[in-house]
């Protein structure tokens, strides 16, 4: 594995210690600790969940593709393009409901949209590479 994928991999595991924080902050809105309306408890629920599923994805795939033998370049596209979605999303989610009392979400909410397209290139990517690792080992 290349080492500056290697890197990115430490720090993302790293993140999962803010994904943690990012919870404690769920159950502070969820006992009413925190003032929010509905819009903003479903979205950020939401973030929090995407945040640590994609983050574990993200690993995963690394992982995965790097056992297999994928191209190492392939690999670490398809790894990272899943990564920036574990960013992209959650961000979305949490940013695009900021403020007082929002009625329906904000323009960041289009971060979800181009997380979307990230994690769609990413696993097709990561899928392609394995499966061509696959074929290549037969």
């Amino acid at each position: 594995m290349h080492p500056l994928v290697t890197i990115v991999l430490g720090s993302t595991v790293l993140t999962v210690a803010g994904i943690a924080f990012g919870g404690t902050f769920l159950l502070r809105v969820a006992s009413g600790g925190v003032p929010t309306n509905d819009l903003q408890k479903t979205f950020f629920r939401a973030g929090h969940a995407h945040a640590g599923v994609l983050v574990t994805l993200g690993l995963l795939i690394a992982v995965l593709t790097h056992v297999v033998g994928a191209s190492p370049g392939w690999s670490a596209a398809g790894a990272i393009a899943v990564l920036v979605a574990a960013i992209l999303i959650p961000a979305g989610f949490f940013l695009s409901v900021l403020g007082p009392d929002p009625t329906r979400p904000g323009r960041m909410f289009a971060a979800v949209r181009l997380g979307a397209v990230s994690l769609t290139a990413g696993v097709l990517i990561s899928g392609v590479a394995v499966l061509a690792a696959g074929i290549a080992a037969l």
